[in-house]
């Protein structure tokens, strides 16, 4: 079968990888929902509070390249339900943690099992579309980030104000171990070979150095990383302390704006990331890039605002503008990766967002948070989203040739 053939039973491979990845969301995002609990109970600074969220990404990150060496030699199906039921363990791990230490070891063992889904997953979804559907396919399964966000914000919130911040994680844990059987029976399918037709080699993997759409695509997901990954983590503990609200309701509006927006904008993404796409190679990157450019000053709005409709409507119109590039820059990470080698590529991808992103960008706003005020240290992020935007509009000068030598058979 050739891999850009669509394969029987495509649909419910997707259905399946995507409630996977809601659970990937709502395992992370059940940690920032319960953070006035965590810091309460556990009497932390907002320093060592940022450090739970960085320490699942640095666990993340660094587990990505193993899984991506090991995604593009083995069942990339298999390497997956292992992934998840590691996490979804470690996730129930955390309700009964009953100190910082043990906190931070369960987070950061979550981040090691999600690594190896995070790694693997894009080439799955590529390899069973092909690839004029490719952006609509990663869209539909990256709705999962604000929908599995949102849950996780309203699951989080609503059973750790009236049950505990324990009996959240343990909850959250459970469905992953489920749902990790049908992960494991779908089919791996057929992965394409390297231009030359011969077995991988690490050559192969020093291409994506000198790969410009490559690395221009991946520093703009970084800067997107940086930003969304602290507003993510700090907007719950933001709409607490700057407006009043309680951990149950916050959240509660917080995951609803997130899940409208991020259905609204992702689904938006990906139909107009095809459809200019089918006019210009660079078509996928001009709507993630204008996307950016709008959502800056709005997203400085909505932190700068001390009327809360306003704030609120603000994170709406900001996370619409912002969720705009989740199908079309992983579908540019996609087209200009050689087939054989997806894991890797997203191997690398994961390496250097989260490092360069919210592995780091947490415990900086918890830093500037504890010396200058929460809502001064979040305006860091419109300016990483405006890099961002730069990012994009910068590799509109390679990706047609960049995306050609990917699928090109031979040299």
């Amino acid at each position: 079968m050739i891999p850009n053939e669509p394969i029987p039973g495509r649909r419910i491979a997707l259905a399946v990888l995507l409630a996977v990845n809601l659970l990937n969301y709502i395992d992370r995002q059940v940690l920032y929902a319960v953070f006035p609990l965590v810091k309460s109970d556990l009497h932390l600074s907002d320093t060592s509070l940022g450090l739970l969220g960085s320490a699942f990404m640095l666990s993340y990150m660094i587990a990505a390249p193993l899984f991506g060496w090991l995604g593009d030699r083995n069942n990339r199906v298999h390497l997956a339900a292992g992934g998840l039921v590691a996490w979804s363990l470690a996730t129930a791990g955390g309700g009964i943690a009953r100190s910082y230490a043990a906190l931070l070891t369960a987070r950061s063992a979550v981040g090691i099992g999600e690594a190896s889904f995070g790694t693997v997953s894009p080439g799955l979804i590529s390899d069973y579309f092909p690839q004029e559907r490719r952006g609509r396919a990663l869209a539909y399964f990256y709705l999962a980030i604000p929908v599995g966000s949102a849950l996780g914000y309203l699951f989080g919130g609503i059973v750790g104000q009236r049950y505990g911040w324990q009996n959240a994680f343990l909850l959250a844990g459970l469905p992953g171990l489920l749902l990790a059987i049908p992960l494991w029976r779908l089919k791996d399918p057929v992965r394409g070979k390297t231009r030359d037709g011969s077995p991988l080699t690490a050559g192969i993997y020093r291409e994506f150095l000198r790969n410009r759409s490559f690395i221009t695509a991946t520093l703009a997901m970084a800067a997107m990383t940086f930003a969304l990954g602290g507003l993510a983590q700090w907007a719950p503990s933001f709409l607490h302390r700057m407006h009043g609200l309680d951990v149950a309701k916050g959240n509660t509006i917080f995951g609803g704006l997130t899940v409208v927006s991020g259905i609204v904008g992702t689904l938006t993404g990906g139909w107009l990331g095809d459809r200019a796409q089918a006019r210009s190679a660079s078509g996928y990157l001009l709507v993630s890039g204008w996307g950016f450019v709008l959502g800056t000053p709005v997203l400085a709005l909505a932190i700068a605002s001390f009327n809360l409709p306003t704030c609120l409507a603000a994170i709406f119109v900001a996370e619409t503008l912002l969720f705009l590039n989740t199908g079309p820059l992983n579908t540019v990470i996609v087209n200009v990766s050689p087939p054989a080698s997806r894991a890797m590529a997203f191997a690398i991808n994961i390496f250097a967002i989260h490092a360069l992103g919210d592995a780091v960008s947490p415990a900086i706003i918890g830093v500037l948070s504890d010396n200058f005020g929460l809502r001064n240290a979040m305006l860091i992020t419109p300016s990483a989203i405006a890099a961002a935007a730069f990012f994009c509009f910068l590799c509109c000068r390679w990706i047609a040739g960049d995306a050609a030598r990917a699928e090109k058979p031979d040299k």
